[in-house]
């Protein structure tokens, strides 16, 4: 399913580059045709390696904030573990000695 996502995404993003391509040479008007099919096809090839660039600093990001909250997370389950069992055991402690006085 995210291959699928992607792919549409990635489609989607040739065809608006495409677009802006073509509204580009618009407003060059004394291109030939051969020129402006050269200038569309370069503008459409920056802009994609642009976004392939992007994506690929968002995807390098999102693999660093993963492991950041992986790491609190396992922080945070280790503070609650050991308070369970520091607390566990303090309760434990005061029921024995509450058994121990009411014999």
């Amino acid at each position: 399913m995210h291959r699928i996502e992607g792919y549409l995404l990635w489609s989607a993003e040739v065809a608006r580059a495409r677009r802006e391509a073509g509204g580009f040479t618009e407003h060059l008007p004394w291109l030939t045709t051969a020129q402006r099919e050269e200038v569309e096809r370069v503008y459409v090839a920056d802009r994609l390696r642009l976004s392939r660039e992007t994506l690929r600093r968002i995807v390098d990001r999102a693999a660093e904030l993963r492991e950041e909250y992986a790491a609190r997370y396992r922080e945070l389950r280790r503070r609650c573990v050991a308070a369970a069992v520091v607390g566990g055991g303090a309760a434990a402690g005061a029921l024995g000695a509450a058994a121990y006085l009411a014999r």
